[in-house]
């Protein structure tokens, strides 16, 4: 497991969500008015996470700033479906402002995650 140390800064994670946050209000714009409706992007994102986290352990924002969110137990792949659970989770915001000595948010727990410096 990694250190607490090791772990990515909240910086690289914020600007992680900031790429993919910004990706998710472009994308709904195609089937919503994300300046009118909060729905489409939310729903874009936990989507977004399901997908790419559940098949290649990272978002395109992961991807940009050089992160991964794999299995606390063994490091692997979380899956789509726990991936989906922690983007769910994380839509809800207040999951990921609480955080542990690993920097699991209540979403990573919930999901048996963490983010890591690949």
């Amino acid at each position: 497991m990694t250190e607490p140390d090791e772990l990515p800064s909240l910086a690289k994670r914020f600007g992680a969500l900031v790429i993919d946050w910004v990706l998710c209000l472009l994308i709904s714009n195609f089937f919503g008015d994300p300046l009118r409706d909060g729905w489409p992007p939310v729903l874009v994102l936990v989507l977004e996470y399901g997908f790419f986290i559940g098949l290649f352990a990272q978002t395109p924002g992961m991807a940009v700033v050089r992160l991964r969110c794999v299995s606390f137990r063994d490091g692997g792949r979380i899956g789509i479906p726990r991936a989906l659970l922690r983007g769910l989770l994380l839509a809800l915001v207040v999951p990921a402002l609480i955080m542990d000595a690993h920097r699991r948010g209540l979403h990573d727990r919930a999901a048996g995650s963490i983010v890591v410096n690949p």
